[in-house]
């Protein structure tokens, strides 16, 4: 099966998935490490604009909290909160072009669960996601040292399409001025930004997810020209 046909099969799979009654809690593994993704988007963009990135949480329910303090500026704020809304798509893109063929799939999924790990021991701090996030290594693990390499593929590039279409999955989100996370209200990522700069959350909601699908689009068109994952 070549790269074409494993992005199709893959993307098609998460949104048929995502139709069924119960399709959620079938991508529920996958749905957290979108959002594991999403709030190393904002600890890493803290990183790189100079603040401190403390810690993160993963919940039971699917939602995640970064930590991070310090006064970076205006415009490093808006960053951060960007980050994360497009931390799942620019890791899931990341992800597509890096695995071009089964072998380098394989190197991937291990990879993968190296990163996972280390991730976690380093910045997880609530004992459901420290205990998910390491238990997803291992499975990701093994998965790399024991499917055949047809499947492991098919498992890294379905990583991918959630990653990829998480950002969909979270338009009600990007739209809303606010969140409730572990029975605290916060503001939005949208309304985060719209708070550091100008212009209402809505806006900056829809200008991520045009970003978020142009990314998506363009990853997948590049990926989709690259060797079949069976090729040398």
């Amino acid at each position: 099966m070549n790269t074409r046909m494993l992005l199709v099969l893959s993307c098609l799979t998460v949104v048929a998935v995502w139709q069924l009654p119960y399709g959620h809690l079938v991508l529920y593994p996958f749905t957290l490490l979108a959002t594991f993704a999403h709030e190393m988007g904002h600890g890493l963009v803290a990183i790189l604009v100079g603040a401190t990135f403390d810690h993160l949480h993963l919940y039971p329910n699917g939602a995640g909290l970064a930590v991070w303090h310090g006064n970076p500026g205006r415009l490093a704020q808006a960053a951060i909160a960007a980050g994360g809304l497009l931390g799942p798509s620019l890791a899931g893109v990341g992800i597509l072009l890096l695995a071009r063929s089964a072998r380098l799939a394989r190197i991937m999924l291990g990879g993968l669960a190296l990163v996972v790990a280390a991730l976690t021991l380093i910045w997880v701090r609530n004992g459901f996601g420290f205990l998910f996030l390491l238990s997803m290594a291992l499975a990701l693990g093994l998965a790399a040292r024991s499917l055949p390499d047809a499947a492991a593929a098919f498992v890294l590039h379905l990583i991918a399409a959630t990653l990829c279409l998480s950002w969909f999955s979270d338009l009600a989100y990007m739209f809303s001025p606010h969140a409730v996370i572990n029975g605290v209200t916060h503001l939005s990522d949208s309304a985060a930004i719209a708070a550091a700069l100008w212009l209402p959350y809505w806006f900056w909601g829809g200008l991520i997810a045009v970003v978020s699908l142009g990314l998506t689009t363009l990853g997948i068109a590049v990926a989709s020209k690259s060797k079949a994952p069976g090729s040398a």
